[in-house]
Parts: C-alpha cells; structure tokens; sequence
C-alpha cells in the first residue's frame, strides 16, 4: 500500500477510501463482550490511548479488518486483525467525579484487548 501523501488526501476524503482489509481474521470479541484493555507502555508511538489502560468496557461494534497501526507504521508489515467499536462509562474511565450518564466510544485492535472473565 502506498504512503499517502498531501496531494493524494482530496482524492482519498471525496472517494471515501478506507484502510479495511477482505482478508479472512477471526475475531477474537463480538459484541456484548465484556473486555479490559492491556496495560502496555511502548517505546514507540500508539493507537492505544494511555486513559483507556487497564480500563473495563464493553465490545459495541466490529468494525471489520483493518492493519495495526504500529506494525505498518514501523515496516513490520499490515498485521491485520478486527477493530472493535468499545464503550467505557465515564466514572471507569475517570472515577466517580464523572457522570454516572455518559460514556466515551474507542476504537480498539484485538491486540489491545483481553476478555474478561467473571
């Protein structure tokens, strides 16, 4: 896949392009799932943002294959796997300060989740 560049973006945005993959991966949550976010602390950059660690939510979405981010970006190859839409109420995201009504939406790779178990 091409890098894409500053003079490619128009065409990209009008088309709608996207970075999904057809290529068979097994997803490894479904929705109603119940999963914790890994705790990991890379050297290099992240699409895992640092208040989600640790954090419990809930799978609402898979949003289908697409390549991790940190793989491609490093040369390591597309490693594509399933991107899960994840909800997380406010007060597990920044405790009981937070409203007991809101919930912030994140998009997730397999590789940043674990299930958990009861």
């Amino acid at each position: 896949m091409p890098v894409l560049t500053k003079e490619m973006v128009p065409t990209v945005v009008a088309t709608g392009a996207s970075a999904r993959r057809d290529v068979e991966v097994s997803a490894n949550f479904s929705a109603g799932d119940i999963v914790r976010v890994k705790n990991i602390n890379p050297v290099t950059h992240t699409r895992l943002p640092r208040y989600t660690r640790g954090r419990i939510g809930t799978v609402e979405l898979d949003q289908g294959v697409f390549p991790t981010p940190e793989t491609s970006a490093h040369g390591k190859g597309e490693h594509p796997q399933h991107v899960y839409n994840v909800s997380f109420s406010a007060r597990e995201l920044w405790g009981d300060e937070a409203s007991p009504r809101d919930k912030v939406y994140v998009d997730l790779w397999d590789d940043h989740l674990e299930k958990v178990t009861k």
